[in-house]
């Protein structure tokens, strides 16, 4: 359980949540465009339209716009991968979710949708864990995948110097929550959970997809 943030904190959780948003909303709207389950593809629209509400209400707080694109970002065009990618995301959203209620109580609503996408998406990669053989398999090793690539994704979010005091602690409780989730679900296993307090600097990782390498 991590402590309350202190108020100095929420402009930069704030503007760290408009950019999350805003990821989310470009991947679900290119997950659209796989071959994913017809029921998918329908929580994906619904999923769009609440990421876009989410966007504006934050740029109204904020009183700024996020970054268009030109472009939808590359995402994995096999099922079993891309849910693996959804559902990781989705759940380092809600936990920026939660801290931002600590300090925006008023903003509950926004971190009760994020709890609806990440239990769609863990359902989801339930079922294909549970169908065995290539698929869960490939699932399992898009999540290890994932994961290593994940501390660098949360410094990034943690970088502004209002969080300093804060830091460590934060990415310790980030990692820490979502290692508990992937080994709950199934796809990781305790043998290949990684050292969530280990620091991976930035040069060191492999430049393989990732939905938060595209913002800038």
């Amino acid at each position: 359980m991590i402590h309350p943030l202190p108020s100095s904190c929420e402009h930069a959780i704030l503007e760290q949540f408009l950019k999350a948003e805003a990821m989310a909303l470009w991947a679900v709207r290119s997950a659209q465009a796989q071959d994913v389950p017809p029921g998918v593809l329908q929580f994906l629209r619904r999923h769009e339209e609440e990421e876009a509400q989410h966007l504006k209400q934050f740029e109204l707080l904020l009183g700024t716009k996020s970054h268009g694109k030109t472009a939808l970002p590359r995402v994995p065009d096999q099922w079993r991968v891309l849910a693996v990618h959804l559902y990781g995301y989705e759940t380092l959203g809600l936990e920026f979710a939660r801290l931002l209620v600590g300090l925006r109580p008023d903003l509950t609503s926004i971190m009760e949708d994020e709890e609806v996408h990440v239990g769609f998406f863990e359902q989801e990669v339930r079922a294909i864990l549970s169908r065995g053989g290539l698929a869960a398999e490939g699932a399992r090793q898009a999540a290890q995948a994932w994961r290593r690539r994940l501390p660098r994704t949360v410094d990034r979010y943690l970088h502004d110097e209002s969080l300093a005091p804060v830091r460590d602690e934060l990415r310790q409780h980030i990692l820490s929550v979502i290692d508990a989730r992937f080994l709950a679900s199934g796809l990781l296993v305790s043998s290949q959970k990684l050292e969530s307090s280990v620091v991976m600097p930035v040069g060191e990782e492999s430049g393989a997809y990732s939905v938060s390498e595209s913002n800038g």
